[in-house]
């Protein structure tokens, strides 16, 4: 592994420590992924929308999503604090559960990601570990190791 990229949820600090504490464990670079969906950008743009009237002035889009990238960095400040790990935060507007799989495989891509991390769902009352169609479709579909982590 060189680079991995963990999918940020500020909910799960456990898969951000795994993923941090693996990448340090073999030297590699980590890549934090915050993946906002449309009602969340819906909801920042509109609240960003609210101060810019305040403050007479305008925001764009990518306002909206380094608001995103900062929240990601605040968590992994704290969560990777004692990790000796190198990592980035990015961040991603999504139009629904169908295209986030595909969008974090083309960022992995894009990074040079070679293992992502991210979180499934145990779905089964037997406790048999049925994965969500995200982490099926990203484990099936990105060229390299997919590590889950069951919420």
């Amino acid at each position: 592994m060189d680079k991995a990229l963990a999918v940020f949820d500020e909910d799960d600090t456990e898969l951000l420590t795994e993923a941090g504490e693996l990448a340090a464990g073999v030297d590699a670079d980590l890549v934090i992924l915050s993946l906002m969906t449309q009602e969340e950008f819906a909801d920042a743009r509109e609240t960003l929308d609210v101060v810019a009237q305040e403050e007479h002035t305008s925001y764009d889009d990518e306002v909206v999503l380094d608001v995103a990238r900062r929240e990601a960095r605040e968590h992994a400040e704290e969560v990777l604090a004692d990790v000796d790990v190198e990592w980035q935060t990015v961040a991603a507007r999504v139009d629904d559960d169908d295209t986030q799989a595909s969008r974090i495989i083309d960022i992995a891509e894009d990074r040079g990601v070679d293992h992502v991390f991210l979180t499934g769902q145990q779905r089964s009352p037997t406790g048999k570990a049925v994965f969500g169609d995200r982490t099926q479709a990203v484990i099936l579909n990105f060229d390299g190791p997919v590590t889950t982590l069951l919420q």
